[in-house]
């Protein structure tokens, strides 16, 4: 018989509800701020932005917005969500302090800056260290990508300008750690630039990659210990010579534009000195071969750089470029580590694509739209939007396994965070008890397990 009230039920809504928490999964991103101690390491580097008698701390404010941010807000004022349940969340800034706290640290510039990057870089070496096998650095290598991400303004900003796809507003340089296929990634640094900067800027990349490598424990900011990728836009002799700098052994993948020189070289290749590109199976790519220019071609770039080339053919109805040749798409991506197979360098490069998953990442997390006018409020705001990404990486690292481990923001929102909870008091102990018809209660519940077994930071 024919449903006449249609496919859902009827249900009636009144506004006068109590004891119930919206966004109460987000209590595992609450735990994660304690167990790594970022709440504490915030609280003292902007200790000097706390005035005398103030109510609210510079960190737990800066704080609660990263916190929003990683649930999804895209503005200051999407702090409200957190203000609306004090009983997990704290007392929380109205929109008017949180406002004047992110001018002031703008107006501090690099001062406040560097307060906030001290304490995240204090967080994540704890983060690593609870992480044991499951840390980026388990194997003894670090990955960081560097790219360049486009975002676009909708009003007249700050440094907001035409950018090289005919587009408006900015040009920010972002840099996140590789967790590997067993994960996700972390930002390490972004850098706002205006929307008309080169995408091959050398001193943009070098300052973007300095931010990076503080980021890590001191271990892995010199030595074989740390790799650097970037696409064709780190390309340029400045960039490669000061990553050879930093460190003898320092690692580097970095793309390369293909010149009339290198063109010239690759045409002069015997077809004997091609080999097949593999797969993270090990299995041979069909229609890929990769090969090493040697010569000349080297000539004026770092003793001990490599210079391999990929060739495949197009996937059908490609248009070919022309740097391609015979038919072929060509690439090339230099490199200083040795000893290493071709094949095996070129998937390593090759999987330097896994950035692009960490900027949609970030653009869902509050990298769509940078929401202040001047250019300062902004980098603070790229500052927030850090933090957040943090949250998001050392949970799933420190908290879930299995499938869940590799969640991204989007997933975790709709099936953790956005759990409703009711909230009961039993003598001086508050309670949040999630419904166990909830599909992902479990996953939630054994999360805070987890995290509660990890000692708090002295």
């Amino acid at each position: 018989m024919r449903n006449r009230s249609g496919s859902y039920p009827h249900v009636r809504v009144s506004g006068d509800g109590s004891g119930v928490v919206s966004q109460a999964g987000a209590v595992v991103l609450v735990e994660t701020v304690r167990k790594t101690g970022l709440d504490k390491a915030l609280s003292r580097t902007l200790a000097a932005w706390r005035k005398p008698h103030a109510v609210h701390d510079p960190g737990k404010v800066l704080l609660d917005v990263a916190l929003a941010v990683a649930l999804g807000g895209d503005c200051l004022a999407d702090v409200g969500v957190l203000r609306a349940q004090p009983a997990v969340f704290g007392p929380v800034a109205s929109d008017p302090t949180v406002s004047r706290l992110v001018g002031v640290l703008a107006a501090a510039g690099p001062k406040a800056l560097a307060a906030i990057r001290t304490a995240r870089a204090e967080a994540r070496f704890r983060a690593w260290e609870l992480a044991g096998h499951q840390a980026p650095d388990a194997d003894g290598v670090v990955t960081v990508d560097v790219d360049g991400v486009l975002v676009l303004a909708h009003s007249d900003k700050q440094d907001a300008a035409p950018t090289w796809k005919k587009t408006f507003g900015h040009h920010p340089l972002v840099v996140f750690v590789d967790h590997g296929p067993g994960g996700t990634g972390e930002p390490a640094a972004m850098w706002l630039r205006p929307g008309n900067a080169g995408s091959n800027t050398a001193a943009d990349h070098i300052a973007a990659a300095r931010l990076a490598l503080a980021q890590l424990p001191k271990r892995h900011r010199r030595g074989r210990g740390t790799l650097v990728r970037t696409d064709s836009g780190g390309g340029t002799h400045e960039f490669v010579d000061w990553l050879t700098r930093r460190g003898r052994w320092l690692s580097y993948s970095v793309g390369m534009t293909i010149t009339d020189k290198v063109h010239a070289a690759v045409l002069a290749v015997p077809a004997s000195a091609w080999t097949p590109a593999v797969e993270h199976d090990g299995q041979v790519r069909d229609g890929a071969w990769v090969c090493e220019l040697t010569g000349d071609v080297l000539d004026g770039w770092p003793t001990g750089m490599r210079l391999i080339v990929r060739k495949e053919r197009p996937h059908p109805g490609a248009q070919l470029r022309i740097t391609d040749a015979d038919g072929m798409r060509i690439t090339c991506f230099a490199t200083n580590t040795p000893g290493t197979a071709i094949s095996a360098l070129e998937l390593r490069h090759r999987l330097r694509a896994r950035a692009e998953d960490r900027i949609r990442t970030a653009r869902t997390t509050g990298l769509r739209n940078l929401p202040l006018h001047d250019t300062a409020q902004n980098q603070v705001w790229l500052e927030i939007i850090q933090l957040a990404l943090d949250l998001l990486a050392w949970m799933p690292m420190l908290a879930l396994t299995g499938d869940a481990r590799r969640w991204e923001p989007k997933r975790l929102r709709l099936r953790l965070f956005s759990a409703a909870a009711r909230l009961t008091t039993t003598g001086r102990r508050r309670v949040l008890k999630l419904a166990r018809t909830w599909p992902w209660t479990a996953v939630i519940t054994a999360a805070l397990d987890r995290l509660r077994l990890i000692p708090d930071p002295a």
